[in-house]
C-alpha cells in the first residue's frame, strides 16, 4: 500500500523563500572590517540571493557547476549560501587558513569553476591564480576599494541579475554544497551535501533537544563559514528566522564580547580556542559587559569540565556537541535528560561529554571482538549512519575503508557508550596512548590539566619507551604571569587517575601547534619531540 502523502521536494529553494516571505524585516548584522556594523533585513538578503543565482546563471553557470568562496562570515557569504545552489550550482566554501598549496590542490580537485572572494583575502588569491584554472573572479568590495582590473565586482555581478528569477528544477538529491576535510593526514577529503542533506540536517540541528534554535533567538556564528558550512548554522538560522549577526573578520575576544552586548546575542558556536579567549576576557574585566544568557555551542575538539563551569559562574552555558566535516556536522549534543537533573555534580560529568546522537544518527562503538556494550567503560571505534552523513568522498576510492561493508562510517574517534546512550571520546585512533597493552586517553589528561589554575592549555602525546611500547608526554602552556612545575602537575593529577596514567615529563612551551580549524595539531608536537627522553 502507498501513502497519500505529496511527494515534495526537500530543496534549500524552500528555507530562502520562508525567510524571504515571513521574516522580511528581520535583520542580519555584519561586523566589517574596518570595524563598522553593515545591517539589513531578511527581505533584502533574499532579493539579493535571488539576483546572485539570476547573475550565475546569465553568467553560463550549469546544473553541477562548482562556485567557490573565499571569505569570512558575512552577509555577502550568507547571500552565498542561497544563491548558488538554488541556482543549481555547488557552494564550495574554501577554507582560508590553508597553505595556497592545499587551496590550490583543492580548488584543482573540486573542479571550480567560479570564484567569489573577499576584497580583504585578494593577497590569498594573488598566491594560488597561478595554480588554478578559474572562468571567473568575482570580488566583494567589503572595504569599498576598488575592485583590480580583471577582476569583477561583485555588485556589478549582482546587478546583472533579474529581480523576477524562476527557479531551476531541483532533486532534492542534487549536489548543494561542499567541504574539504582539513587534511591533517593525507591530502584534505571532499565531502558532497545535498539539498535534502542540508534541509534535514537543518531541522534537525533546530530541534530542542539538539541546538535549540528559534526564531526568537539571536545567532553568532563564531565558527567560519569554510568551516563544515559553519557547522549548518546559517542554513538552520534562515530556516528558523533567527536574527543573524557575523562577525567578518574580527574573531578575538573582545571584538565577540561587544557583538554580544550590543546584539543582544542568544546563540553562538565556536571551538573551544576561542571560548578561552572569551572566558579570560571575562575573567580580566568582568563587569565590562552585560550579555544576555547565551547558549554557546562548543564543538571541533572537547570542552574541559573546568571551562563549562567557568562559564556557568557568568550566567553562560557551555553546550558540547560533536560531528564531523562527513556528517553535515552534527552527530551528538550533550543535553542532560529530565530524569537525570538535579545532582549538580553528576550534571557536569553528563555535560562534559560528547552527548547524545542527533535524532535520525544512529551510533555504535566497534572493538577487536565486535559491537562493544553500552556500559560507559568498553572502548571501540565511534561508527556512525545516517541521512546526513556520507556515504562516500568525492572523487576518492582511495579511502574506502572509511566506511564498513554494512554501510557504517568509521570516525576514527575512539569512544565509550554509557547506558543512557551518552558518548565520551576517549581519543583520535591514532592519538591514544598505549603503555603495557593498556590504553591511556590524552583526550583526559588534557582536560585535567587544563582545570589546574596555572595551565592556560595542555596536549598530551606519546612518546616511546622500551618498556611500555608507549608512555605520555604533556606539552603545557602557562597562562600569562602563572608558574607551575612538573611536581606540581602531578600531584594535581594523582588524585584522579591511576599511577600508571600519569606523564612520564612536562614540557613547557609558548603555543601548541593547531590546524586551520583549531585542533591541537599532535602529529607535529610528535615530530617536535622526537626522540624526547624523560629523566628517570
Amino acid at each position: 500500500m502507498q501513502s497519500t502523502m505529496m511527494d515534495f521536494p526537500l530543496t534549500l529553494v524552500h528555507l530562502l523563500e520562508r525567510a524571504s516571505a515571513l521574516f522580511p524585516q528581520e535583520e542580519i548584522v555584519t561586523r566589517l572590517p574596518d570595524r563598522s556594523l553593515h545591517r539589513y533585513r531578511f527581505g533584502d538578503f533574499g532579493r539579493r540571493s535571488r539576483k546572485l543565482a539570476s547573475a550565475l546563471q546569465k553568467a553560463g553557470l550549469r546544473k553541477g557547476d562548482r562556485v567557490a568562496t573565499l571569505s569570512w562570515n558575512t552577509y555577502a557569504h550568507l547571500e552565498a549560501y542561497f544563491g548558488i545552489p538554488v541556482a543549481g550550482g555547488v557552494l564550495h566554501p574554501l577554507n582560508l587558513r590553508l597553505h595556497p598549496s592545499d587551496l590550490a590542490y583543492i580548488i584543482t580537485h573540486a573542479q571550480d569553476t567560479i570564484l567569489i572572494v573577499d576584497d580583504v583575502l585578494l593577497k590569498l588569491y594573488d598566491a594560488v591564480k597561478e595554480h588554478v584554472k578559474l572562468d571567473q573572479v568575482i570580488v566583494v568590495p567589503l572595504t569599498g576599494q576598488p575592485v583590480p582590473e580583471g577582476l569583477i565586482s561583485y555588485e556589478d555581478f549582482l546587478a546583472s541579475g533579474d529581480d523576477d528569477f524562476d527557479y531551476p528544477s531541483l532533486d532534492e538529491r542534487d549536489a548543494a554544497a561542499m567541504c574539504y576535510t582539513s587534511g591533517t593526514t593525507g591530502k584534505p577529503k571532499g565531502v558532497v551535501y545535498s539539498h535534502r542533506s542540508i534541509v534535514l540536517h537543518s531541522l534537525g540541528s533546530a530541534l530542542p533537544d539538539a541546538l535549540n534554535l528559534a526564531g526568537s533567538d539571536v545567532l553568532l556564528p563564531v565558527v567560519p563559514m569554510f568551516h563544515v558550512l559553519a557547522w549548518g548554522l546559517p542554513f538552520t538560522g534562515v530556516m528558523a528566522g533567527s536574527k543573524l549577526v557575523m562577525p567578518g573578520p574580527h574573531l578575538d575576544a573582545v571584538s565577540l564580547l561587544d557583538l554580544y552586548e550590543t546584539e543582544h546575542v542568544t546563540k553562538t558556536a565556536g571551538v573551544p580556542t576561542i571560548w578561552m579567549g572569551v572566558l579570560q576576557a571575562l575573567q580580566k574585566e568582568p563587569g565590562r559587559w552585560k550579555l544576555e544568557s547565551m547558549e554557546m555551542v562548543v564543538g571541533g575538539s572537547a570542552a574541559p569540565e573546568a571551562m563549562i563551569r567557568a562559564f556557568d559562574g557568568f550566567g553562560q552555558k557551555i553546550l558540547h556537541a560533536w560531528g564531523m566535516t562527513e556528517m553535515s556536522p552534527l552527530g551528538t549534543v550533550s543535553r542532560v535528560k529530565r530524569r537525570l537533573r538535579g545532582d549538580a555534580e553528576a550534571e557536569y560529568g553528563y555535560r562534559s561529554k560528547q552527548g547524545l546522537p542527533a535524532p535520525l544518527v544512529e551510533i555504535r562503538a566497534v572493538g577487536e571482538r565486535g559491537v562493544v556494550p553500552w556500559d560507559g567503560q568498553s572502548l571501540g571505534e565511534l561508527q556512525v549512519r545516517g541521512p546526513w552523513v556520507a556515504a562516500s568522498y568525492y572523487n576518492l576510492e582511495a579511502e574506502a575503508d572509511k566506511w564498513t561493508p554494512d554501510g557504517w562510517f568509521r570516525t576514527g574517534d575512539v569512544v565509550t557508550i554509557d547506558p543512557e546512550g551518552y558518548i565520551r571520546i576517549a581519543d583520535r585512533t591514532k592519538d591514544l596512548i598505549k603503555s603495557g597493552g593498556e590504553w591511556i586517553s590524552s583526550i583526559d589528561l588534557e582536560n585535567a590539566l587544563m582545570a589546574h589554575p596555572a595551565v592556560k592549555e595542555a596536549a598530551v602525546i606519546a612518546i616511546p619507551d622500551a618498556r611500555w611500547d608507549e608512555r605520555p608526554l604533556a606539552a603545557i602552556v602557562l597562562k600569562e604571569g602563572a608558574s607551575a612545575t612538573p611536581e606540581d602537575l602531578t600531584q594535581f593529577l594523582q588524585p584522579t587517575f591511576a599511577r600508571w596514567w600519569l606523564p612520564d615529563a612536562y614540557v613547557f612551551v609558548d603555543e601548541i601547534p593547531r590546524t586551520s580549524t583549531g585542533k591541537f595539531l599532535k602529529s607535529r608536537l610528535r615530530e617536535q619531540f622526537k626522540g624526547f627522553q624523560p629523566v628517570k
